[in-house]
């Protein structure tokens, strides 16, 4: 009886899973393959264009990391209250969140339409850069106002067991994405279309037609949505709740985002052939990676229903088997990884140098993404889930910031290091972090019940 019982048990934790992980990881690839299509459009169109866009995109993923932090918080709480049962605190956390990511979207937004000159200075000293990321910067930063309670709402929809139809929207989104891609950066018969602005104006597009899609779904049935009473709800508790979960994201993401930015920095400084072959491999990266970040938002989810209904045996049990999945996809992100190098040097145009640099960065970013799996999965998924947040902030601080980051700054500014060098030393911080982690959660510190009784 009880072999089946634990059958049972094992049956519903992947029925469960696949529920979640599938969909949420189908709607990251389809995500990064948005990201992907451009990058492929424009690096058929010139590897200046590919290396100035991939530099100019370093100001929304900045933004996206104040973004995730809000709603990363949020979604922690909306876990556990939902768990719990209460539908009415889930749509005040709901419009809490949507007020606050819109809030920075528009601070973003102003930076890159009236400053976009000054935001590329940062990243490079070449001036054929600085002009296509500036045109760039200022025909996309309207989406910037889209895009942070659009991920409100599919956060909200992955809740309501709506998983599929945020992946519905992903793929209309890559479809339109794709189409008005080859319209407007290559233009049509006689018009030669807008270049790497035409890529702006399609992300525009995609994501007002995703937000709109989200608003009216979540008029449906009996959806959370938002509505006066929400946006007018006022709790300090529930408030300092969120900002005790976010602001430790918050530090992880601005270390760890901070130090991705400089990445970019340190090969725009290398040089053009360093950018274009850096910036390939991150999206291959970004696609090949969206495994763990389905499962990592799926083990929130599923620990954080458990907490909240005080299931704290079954948590333990749910976040072990976590962690034997995050060694298993790491292998699976390892082996996809080495598939890719053929496709992608073969396809972009790149000069010799360029590709070479390519090859190198993609075997090494195969041992890269084994380790940034199971720091995905476990240190991002379980830990936050009981709102231990911290724990990321201060791995990214110590492998990033006091390790990976001053060797790569030193190799590039003062010891002139080959640009392979310098790579491994930037992207070391992943490999870094693994020791530390099982023994933190051995001390069961994100086994916690963060939800209020009474607010």
């Amino acid at each position: 009886m009880i072999q089946k019982s634990g059958i049972a048990e094992k049956k519903e934790f992947y029925k469960e899973l696949i529920s979640l992980a599938v969909p949420i990881g189908l709607q990251n690839l389809l995500i990064a393959l948005i990201g992907a299509t451009d990058a492929i459009m424009l690096g058929r169109l010139s590897q200046d264009s590919v290396a100035a866009v991939s530099l100019a995109n370093q100001i929304v993923f900045i933004m996206n990391l104040f973004v995730f932090a809000v709603v990363g918080a949020g979604g922690v709480l909306l876990s556990q209250y939902w768990g719990k049962n209460d539908k009415v605190m889930a749509k005040n956390i709901f419009c809490k969140m949507s007020k606050w990511t819109l809030a920075i979207t528009v601070v973003f937004f102003l930076l890159a339409e009236f400053i976009p000159e000054l935001l590329m200075r940062i990243y490079t000293p070449e001036q054929a850069l600085i002009e296509i990321g500036a045109s760039y910067l200022r025909a996309v930063a309207p989406s910037y106002l889209f895009v942070g309670v659009t991920q409100c709402y599919q956060t909200l929809m992955k809740l309501e067991g709506k998983a599929k139809k945020s992946v519905v929207i992903s793929v209309v989104s890559l479809v339109t994405d794709v189409v008005l891609d080859i319209f407007l950066i290559y233009g049509l018969a006689d018009w030669q279309g807008f270049g790497a602005d035409g890529s702006a104006y399609s992300t525009v597009a995609v994501e007002l037609v995703a937000l709109i899609w989200c608003i009216a779904e979540s008029h449906r049935g009996e959806s959370i949505h938002i509505d006066k009473d929400g946006l007018l709800w006022k709790s300090k508790e529930v408030s300092r709740d969120i900002i005790k979960i976010a602001l430790p994201m918050l530090a992880s993401g601005l270390a760890w985002g901070v130090g991705f930015s400089l990445h970019s920095l340190i090969m725009g400084h290398l040089g053009s052939d360093a950018t274009a072959a850096s910036s390939i491999t991150s999206v291959a990266q970004e696609i090949i990676t969206c495994v763990c970040k389905g499962v990592s938002a799926g083990a929130g989810i599923i620990i954080g229903k458990l907490l909240g209904q005080n299931l704290f045996d079954k948590a333990k049990a749910y976040g072990r088997k976590f962690c034997h999945i995050s060694f298993a996809v790491g292998g699976i992100h390892t082996v996809l990884l080495l598939a890719l190098i053929p496709i992608a040097t073969s396809f972009f145009i790149l000069t010799d140098t360029a590709r070479e640099y390519l090859i190198y960065m993609l075997l090494f970013n195969a041992v890269y993404v084994f380790a940034y799996s199971i720091n995905t999965i476990v240190v991002c998924g379980v830990f936050p889930a009981g709102g231990d947040s911290a724990y990321d902030a201060k791995s990214v601080l110590f492998a990033s910031w006091c390790f990976a980051l001053p060797l790569a700054l030193l190799g590039t500014f003062v010891f002139d290091l080959p640009v392979m060098v310098v790579y491994m030393l930037m992207c070391a911080d992943e490999i870094v972090k693994l020791p530390f982690i099982y023994p933190h959660y051995r001390k069961y510190i994100w086994v916690k019940n963060l939800t209020r009784e009474e607010v």
